[in-house]
């Protein structure tokens, strides 16, 4: 988590909003990313889905069954569906999403027993440092206004 963390601090430096995640295979770094929704003017680089697009292009396999994702940030609708979709093994995330998240606060999209999902996910690491580099950000956003 403390290298999703170090991403998440870059997409803060670059005016993005601060989530960073690393997907793994084992202990190896596969890739870390961060948000770049903004400078890319693309609605769905968010961490997540950049760690998975970059990650199976980097393994040569879409399948990332083997594979961890660490986020920031609770995963999204959209992000949560790549999940499924690439059969990722687990997702651990830091803060939750109580607006928007699919691991559990809104909707638990991986346990929809409709998609028929393995992927599992775990709530809560190093939650605090995840909402304190949000609150920052959004704290300054509304400081602006």
């Amino acid at each position: 988590m403390e290298l999703a963390l170090a991403e998440a601090r870059l997409a803060l430096a670059e005016g993005e909003v601060p989530v960073g995640a690393v997907l793994m295979r084992g202990e190896e770094v596969i890739w870390a990313d961060h948000n770049r929704r903004e400078q890319s003017h693309d609605p769905t680089a968010h961490a997540e889905m950049l760690c998975l697009r970059k990650g199976a292009e980097k393994l040569g396999d879409w399948r990332l069954e083997d594979c961890q994702l660490y986020v920031t940030l609770e995963p999204c609708p959209m992000c949560a569906g790549a999940m499924v979709m690439s059969r990722l093994g687990k997702c651990v995330y830091g803060a939750a999403d109580p607006e928007k998240g699919c691991c559990g606060s809104v909707y638990d999209l991986l346990a929809d027993p409709a998609l028929k999902s393995d992927a599992r996910w775990q709530a809560g690491e190093r939650e605090q440092e995840c909402k304190d580099l949000l609150n920052l950000f959004f704290r300054s956003k509304r400081d602006t206004i």
